[in-house]
């Protein structure tokens, strides 16, 4: 599919937001959709799909082979889906007070728990990222964000959760309601949507590290994430070929929660379709994207 390539940047206009900037050149029906559909809980679609990991494994072990021992399945889809976004841009808009923003960056969202055990605390870390940004360097700021938040008491979001923890109830609800208002006019401090789980271009979780299935995760109606993504634990089977021979096929499933008020069906498809490519030769996240598109204005 032929992509049209931009690098023009689009300057602020009044009506953008500290996090995004308001699409203004979307069709009518997408300019309705967020009216008639409010919220992103009530406009989710949902698609479960498997992943080959021949070529993913393969990858993983040049990589361990290079000296990074955790790298896995989890920095393979992050980089893939940051890879996307420099190619598919519309993937990073946004719906806040019924109109589509596209965002400013990139920020992905992920839980983590500090011991595999029942007990163990889990939190939310976010990443910013280029959208030019390469496996490696996912990696590489990733895993030092988790190192550096097991190694710590907590971190920032620990630390606003705990503050509203101690409000009673209905003063606590009343706050939530506050800045939702704020979100809703765009008026939230960009330092609270940096640290938000709500507010972010993605957020993945990872049922494989559970030994489960994935799960069709919502998405939330405070803040703005626009795709949640789950996967499962690696599984194997046998495949018929053509020639009447069996393959051993390792694969992995895995879910997406899209918000369908940012792009059209086909717009989704054909992302998906360039997410695929990539997972057959993750070798293409080692280099960076000829050139990166700019939404449209």
């Amino acid at each position: 599919m032929a992509i049209e390539k931009s690098t023009k940047k689009i300057k602020r206009r009044f009506g953008d937001r500290v996090d995004g900037r308001r699409v203004r050149t979307v069709s009518p029906m997408a300019r309705v959709s967020p009216y008639i559909m409010k919220t992103r809980n009530t406009s989710q679609n949902y698609i479960r799909d498997e992943i080959d990991t021949t070529k993913i494994d393969q990858y993983i072990k040049d990589k361990k082979a290079k000296g990074m021992m955790g790298f896995n399945l989890m920095y393979i889809l992050i980089a893939t889906y940051i890879r996307t976004l420099s190619q598919f841009p519309g993937l990073n808009r946004f719906i806040a007070g019924q109109e589509i923003y596209a965002r400013h960056n990139i920020e992905i969202c992920l839980t983590i728990k500090k011991e595999m055990d029942i007990n163990s605390p889990d939190t939310v870390i976010k990443a910013e990222f280029e959208p030019d940004a390469t496996a490696e360097e996912v990696y590489e700021k990733i895993n030092q964000i988790i190192e550096d938040y097991r190694n710590a008491p907590g971190g920032a979001f620990d630390g606003t959760a705990k503050v509203l923890s101690f409000m009673p109830g209905l003063l606590m609800k009343f706050v939530v309601f506050v800045l939702q208002v704020m979100d809703y006019f765009g008026c939230l401090p960009r330092f609270l949507s940096r640290l938000s789980p709500f507010h972010g271009s993605f957020f993945i979780t990872s049922m494989g590290s559970l030994g489960i299935p994935p799960i069709y995760h919502h998405l939330y109606d405070f803040g703005n994430v626009p795709v949640f993504m789950s996967f499962g634990a690696k599984k194997h089977r046998y495949e018929v070929q053509s020639d009447g021979t069996t393959k051993h096929v390792p694969y992995v499933s895995y879910t997406v929660v899209m918000d369908e008020r940012t792009v059209d069906g086909f717009y989704y498809a054909s992302a998906l379709r360039y997410m695929t490519r990539i997972y057959r030769n993750p070798w293409i996240l080692d280099e960076r994207p000829e050139t990166v598109v700019e939404d449209i204005p």
